[in-house]
């Protein structure tokens, strides 16, 4: 048992550490090496303009299912009128950003580690190097700064349609009073609510794509390496995200006090 914890949590260290220089190489890159603005743009479409659907469809439900169960419960205390500045503040804070950065990882993440897996075990990133071409520069940094651009979008657009569903499903479903409703979420809301999110969504988007890059440099033993690689992202990436919001969750809070 001592051999066993011991070596997972070497195996575990090594992994952050294998982590942490590529994060490393990959911010030295892209502020020294020059960034292939035709590159990043493909990986926008790529990740942002085909992610639209399954963030949207998110957002729209997660802000739908969480009104009603706002309501089922506030509406015991009289409080319905609350429901509204519940449903948005939890959407920017925690809900928005969480849920889409685990679409993303998903959908893009899985499919980043797969295609550079695929480009390792047929040689591909061995003929950029003879070719004198960095693969740091050419594979990574577009990808991340991609993440980095389109996620923040993804995430309001989760969060402004999932406000949107709430108003509707408590206004039409629910007889709730729309101006109240309306102004109780134009009073709770506040612009730290909006840095958080917009904090979150980088730091997700920074994670889910070191962590997709990295299987996919490190694939292994050909077309079942190519396989078990964009689990592995998709499973390392959720969990990430999951753990690092809980911490984000504190620092941000003292970061961004209220009225700031």
């Amino acid at each position: 048992m001592v051999t066993f914890l011991g070596r997972s949590a070497l195996q575990f260290l090594d992994y952050i550490g294998e982590l942490a220089f590529l994060a490393w190489e990959t911010v030295v890159a892209m502020c020294v090496a020059p960034i292939r603005w035709g590159l990043v743009a493909k990986q926008i479409v790529e990740v942002g303009w085909r992610s639209q659907l399954v963030v949207l469809v998110t957002g729209l439900f997660t802000g739908a299912v969480l009104t009603a169960q706002t309501y089922f419960q506030f509406s015991k205390l009289g409080m319905k009128s609350a429901v509204g500045s519940v449903v948005a503040v939890a959407m920017f804070r925690e809900l928005g950003p969480t849920l889409t950065g685990l679409m993303v990882a998903g959908r893009v993440g899985a499919s980043i580690a797969a295609e550079i897996g695929t480009m390792k075990v047929t040689e591909q990133i061995d003929a950029l190097r003879t070719l004198g071409v960095h693969p740091i520069d050419y594979l990574i940094v577009p990808r991340v700064m991609a993440l980095m651009i389109s996620t923040p979008i993804l995430v309001i657009e989760s969060v402004a349609l999932s406000i949107i569903s709430s108003y509707l499903v408590a206004v039409n479903v629910l007889d709730v009073s729309g101006p109240y409703h309306i102004q109780n979420v134009l009073t709770f809301v506040q612009m730290r609510d909006l840095k958080i999110c917009l904090t979150k969504a980088m730091v997700f988007a920074f994670i889910i794509s070191m962590v997709s890059c990295h299987q996919g440099l490190n694939t292994k033993e050909g077309a079942v390496g190519v396989g078990r690689a964009p689990t592995e992202a998709v499973v390392i990436g959720s969990l990430g995200i999951l753990v690092l919001n809980f911490f984000l969750t504190f620092a941000l809070n003292m970061m961004f006090p209220y009225g700031v």
